[in-house]
């Protein structure tokens, strides 16, 4: 991999080499900048304005070479209009053809015209979080607030698909009108009355994939794939998506998949009875939370082993977990007949040495093709939530107690002993199906360049939609620089290396990364204490039978996806993501007020009714702050051992084990006090979040 500089320099259409944005000198210009106000030759105010005067003509030189090629593309279209017309009467076949063939070459020159856009939207906004990190300025927020709200602005040319909509309908209709034309049908259907009955085309599909990356909007499906945390290279050669589309195996993707669903239901289906099993092998109740904690603890360590296991094989990896697995849950469910709570803890902390949720992540973002990995991510998510909620239904249905031989059966023992069935029949399955991907070879690893015209040709006779405008590239911290200062090892690549230690990737650590990585585990701080206490709670205060409890935390995670759906398909396309961080926030901190028992008595609709204003507006935080990480985390965390996911998913683990600890430290105190004093640590946590996030309120983009 090159730096963004260097890639611009080579992936430029030649005969549009004068238009792109001065990426060079626009950095010689920041680097000047600096050293003129560390002499103090130069005041800020002026540097700010001669700054903002050098982009606007850098964008207004871009946007009006994009009108010109518009223009031209809109005469060519008006051309072969007419030509259309004119076969109307005697439909040529030979005729038709060409013009089908003409009206793919401006699908093709249109999608070289918005990968030209790509290239200056990325430049544009590397250059301003340059120029943001050098001076201490939140200057990119000043800007794009006061070009892109103007009624004249360029801006919007740029990172709005401006233009493009009314060139892509003119294509497919006409496209599909010929088609029609070709087959001799009679009647008439048009794209805009019945678009599923549009005929797709190849040019087509490429350049709508193009215009959906290249837009701002959300939907739900991003949404939910923005939610699994899977990082991206940004602006990944044709080289490396081949490479990609090799390793991808539906069936594989399927088992891994699977595995994320288990594991959740694992992680889930001993809640309801976790304080039960705990009292019949002679300990407190509230021991269930060393019980549900002790798989999280294990999590810590299996978490980094499993991510660079991954390095060098998934099956391997994906066999093991499911071993010890089943092993943990045997021993888990064999407790009860060996009457040790020891065994009861050391199963538990086998099925946490057996999460490979980041062999999970991993295998979806190196081994499924770019146009499939939103809706594999999206999958990713889906089975975790429903995982969620299949845990705890699993264990409202094995309410039963009988004996064979000398094991019993009944719902204590019964969760251990089906997912330990569960993990064989899968064991088995993966075995027989799972393919080993090829692994990169060193003449894949080798830095190719990219010509535009190639890529762009490629990409629409496979049919393969080339992301445009990444989200991930804002994750760049000053990856790009100049020959002059410190960017020497911009051509060396070594921005792009992954990271190799702990240390390292703690140093890519920017103050806004750390505020929302402390979010993160504030969330699932909340979460944890809601839900692995729920059981004790709902019992002494309601009286709940086990049933009840599993059918309430149940219904908890069927929320995740609906909720999911309403905030990726509405609220953000409503709200900035910073503005729906800062709303979730506040509301899990309203939830977690409304849980205290200070009125007499306790009623249902009060625990019921704040522990879902609580999980609702944890889960949807969880998806808006794992969004705003992929932004502003480093590329060089996308790949490796120590990943951006490894260290979102150990800051959640972190939270699981502080929260489960407490439940069982504070449960000496007596049940009567167990959920005020629980609530009081989240309740401050979650009002140092929420002051953390105001703080870096700005820097979130």
């Amino acid at each position: 991999m090159v730096g963004f500089g260097k890639k611009l320099r080579e992936s430029q259409i030649q005969e549009w080499q004068g238009y792109y944005i001065n990426y060079k000198l626009m950095k010689k210009k920041v680097n000047r900048y600096t050293q003129q106000i560390e002499v103090q030759t130069q005041n800020r105010l002026n540097v700010l304005m001669d700054f903002s005067r050098l982009l606007d003509c850098q964008i207004e030189k871009i946007v009006l070479f994009l009108l010109e090629q518009q223009g031209l593309l809109g005469t060519r279209l008006s051309n072969l209009r007419e030509q259309h017309h004119a076969l109307l009467p005697q439909p040529n076949g030979s005729r038709i053809f060409e013009l089908q063939e003409a009206y793919r070459a401006v699908g093709r020159d249109l999608l070289r015209l918005l990968f030209f856009v790509e290239m200056n939207a990325i430049g544009l906004r590397k250059i301003l979080k340059k120029f943001d990190k050098r001076f201490g300025y939140k200057f990119t927020d000043y800007y794009v607030k006061t070009r892109a709200n103007h009624p004249y602005s360029q801006l919007q040319q740029i990172f709005k698909h401006v233009g493009f909509g009314a060139v892509i309908g003119t294509i497919s209709r006409n496209l599909a009108d010929l088609q029609d034309l070709q087959r001799h049908q009679g009647n008439y259907i048009s794209i805009y009355d019945q678009p599923a009955l549009s005929h797709p085309d190849p040019v087509i599909d490429s350049i709508r994939s193009a215009v959906d990356r290249f837009s701002n909007s959300t939907n739900y499906l991003h949404f939910l794939g923005r939610h699994a945390f899977i990082m991206e290279e940004e602006l990944p050669t044709q080289s490396e998506d081949d490479n990609v589309d090799n390793r991808y195996h539906s069936m594989s993707l399927l088992l891994n998949l699977v595995n994320t669903f288990l594991y959740m239901v694992n992680t889930y289906i001993i809640v309801p009875t976790a304080d039960n099993y705990s009292m019949r092998l002679g300990a407190a109740a509230t021991v269930c939370g060393v019980v549900i904690g002790s798989m999280a603890v294990a999590q810590l360590f299996s978490s980094v082993y499993f991510s660079a296991w991954s390095n060098r094989s998934y099956l391997r990896p994906l066999v093991f977990s499911s071993i010890v697995l089943l092993v943990g849950n045997t021993l888990y469910a064999l407790a009860y007949d060996l009457n040790s709570i020891s065994v009861l803890l050391i199963g538990r902390l086998f099925c946490g040495l057996g999460s490979a949720r980041a062999v999970n992540r991993r295998y979806i973002s190196d081994c499924v093709p770019l146009k499939l990995r939103m809706k594999a991510s999206a999958g990713f998510v889906s089975a975790s939530a429903l995982g969620m909620a299949c845990g705890p239904a699993l264990a409202c249905l094995l309410q039963m107690n009988f004996k064979i031989s000398k094991i019993t059966f009944n719902e204590d023992t019964l969760p251990g002993w089906l997912m330990a069935l569960a993990w064989l029949v899968y064991l088995m399955w993966l075995w027989i199906s799972f393919r080993e991907p090829p692994r990169e070879t060193k003449e894949n690893l080798v830095p190719q360049e990219i010509d535009a015209g190639p890529l762009v040709n490629v990409a629409v006779e496979n049919g393969f939609n080339q992301p445009l405008l990444m989200k991930s590239e804002a994750k760049q911290q000053d990856e790009d620089g100049d020959k002059e200062c410190d960017d020497a090892e911009e051509d060396s690549g070594e921005i792009h290396k992954p990271v190799t230690s702990i240390v390292v990737a703690y140093r890519l650590l920017t103050p806004s990364i750390k505020v929302q990585l402390f979010v993160y585990f504030m969330l699932k701080y909340a979460m944890e204490i809601l839900l692995a206490e729920s059981s004790v709670i709902t019992g002494y205060y309601f009286l709940w039978p086990i049933n009840s409890v599993a059918v309430f935390l149940a219904c908890l995670g069927l929320t995740v996806l609906p909720v999911n759906f309403i905030v990726g398909n509405y609220i953000s396309n409503m709200f900035e993501e910073r503005q729906i961080l800062l709303a979730s926030e506040i509301m899990v901190c309203i939830g977690i007020l409304l849980s205290f028992h200070v009125f007499i008595p306790y009623s249902v609709s009060q625990y019921v009714g704040s522990a879902l204003i609580t999980f609702v507006s944890a889960e949807v935080l969880e998806g808006v702050n794992l969004s705003l990480l992929s932004r502003v985390m480093s590329s060089r965390l996308s790949r490796g051992t120590y990943n951006g996911g490894l260290l979102s998913t150990e800051a959640g683990t972190l939270a699981r084990v502080i929260a489960d600890g407490t439940i069982t430290l504070f449960g000496y105190l007596g049940e009567s006090k167990l959920l005020n004093i629980t609530l009081v640590p989240a309740l401050l946590i979650c009002i140092s979040s929420i002051i953390a996030t105001c703080f870096t309120y700005n820097s979130l983009y």
